[in-house]
């Protein structure tokens, strides 16, 4: 049986290279970072260097400007509860959207119990926002806005640059949860006005539980996390070198192999056409051109997902029904609720997104193996024959 894998939105599978690169750190080279001693150097030595890998991949002015945390998660609560919490004389509103990630959308809801003020914009049917709605949100106590850079269910790419603008033109913090959009796409954050930026290792074929939060010099901002003066005093611990070190090899080939998403984006087209060339009463999710090169959402219509992803999981495909970090609930999914998209629509959405690793030959597979499961599961479903 062929595998195929197309659930890199979930995880990536870490490279090689950078595992080559982790191994000294599990074995030879064991000293503490923060030790000054000739068994430490050359662990702070390697966090250096990395620091300097991820700065380079993000576009960031500075490597210092790079805090390695634990994850993306980390990250975004790092980002929200550390500027709202160190601005609080300022201001204790936060500006958000009803589509993020849940690191952000359940961070923001526990603000709220503590007396902050959280808004929480809506979106159009292919998840954007709506600028001028963001500018009438802004108050007298607005200190951060946090909205994603692309989502990770649909892949639609949020207008990150205006956004930048519009909180520098009144002096708000902006930090974006770019955990799907890091190695996907190229930008520069030292270039679009943003004060804070949260990415994750295991998305960009690195390990998991290592991160990092880009936050811009002079950002007023509380460690989370007490105890020594680790990562410039403002994220505690002992410093997980191995992981760094891989996060480091990892941005050095996302960097490298950014123009390779277009091969992607080619093959994700091609799955799609595919697709809706064999299999009728399909619904694209996201925005038709401006998303993510290797995300691709669609419903089918009166199923359900998850008979979808079992029976291609019998196939040897892995995809999903949307986050991994909420696929063990059955409430719909929040991202395609915001959008508009009636039950119907959510409950059948399946998303396949690709990576580095598959081929034409593996969209070929998928478009043979899919027709005939939705065939088979449309004919088991009373839905679907009251709906014609």
């Amino acid at each position: 049986m062929r595998r195929v894998y197309l659930d890199n939105n979930a995880t990536t599978r870490m490279r090689e290279e950078v595992l080559e690169a982790m191994l000294p750190f599990y074995k030879d080279v064991y000293g503490n970072a923060s030790s000054i001693h000739q068994f430490g150097r050359p662990a702070r030595k390697a966090i250096d260097a990395a620091r300097i890998q991820v700065a380079e991949l993000l576009g960031a002015a500075r490597p210092e400007e790079i805090i390695f945390t634990s994850g993306g998660t980390e990250s975004d609560n790092f980002a929200i509860r550390g500027v709202m919490q160190a601005l609080k004389a300022k201001g204790n509103h936060v500006i958000t959207t009803v589509i993020e990630h849940h690191a952000v959308l359940n961070t923001c809801k526990a603000l709220e119990k503590y007396g902050y003020k959280v808004t929480f914009l809506g979106v159009d049917k292919y998840g954007v926002i709506n600028l001028e709605e963001l500018k009438r949100a802004i108050s007298n106590k607005t200190t951060l806005v946090t909205i994603m850079y692309a989502n990770n269910e649909v892949g639609t790419i949020e207008p990150i640059i205006e956004i930048g603008k519009i909180a520098k033109a009144e002096g708000i913090y902006f930090h974006t949860d770019a955990v799907q959009a890091v190695g996907k796409l190229d930008f520069a954050v030292k270039d679009m006005n943003i004060d804070l930026l949260s990415i994750s290792g295991h998305k960009i074929y690195g390990p998991k539980g290592i991160g990092a939060l880009y936050i811009k010099k002079g950002t007023k901002i509380a460690p989370q996390i007490l105890g020594g003066h680790h990562e410039m005093a403002k994220r505690a611990g002992t410093e997980n070198v191995a992981g760094i070190v891989g996060l480091g090899e990892a941005a050095r080939l996302a960097k490298r192999d950014i123009p390779d998403e277009s091969r992607i984006k080619e093959l994700r087209d091609y799955l799609y056409k595919g697709i809706t060339s064999s299999i009728e009463d399909i619904h694209l999710n996201g925005h038709p051109e401006n998303r993510l090169p290797n995300t691709l959402n669609v419903s089918f219509t009166y199923l359900e997902g998850e008979s979808i992803i079992l029976n291609l999981d019998m196939e040897g495909i892995a995809a999903s029904t949307g986050s991994a970090c909420t696929s063990g609930t059955l409430e719909p999914s929040h991202v395609l609720t915001a959008m508009g998209l009636d039950a119907v629509n959510t409950q059948g959405s399946v998303r396949f997104s690709l990576g580095r690793d598959n081929t034409k030959e593996d969209m070929d597979y998928v478009i043979g193996v899919l027709p005939p499961i939705i065939k088979r599961l449309r004919a088991m479903s009373p839905l679907y024959e009251k709906g014609k």
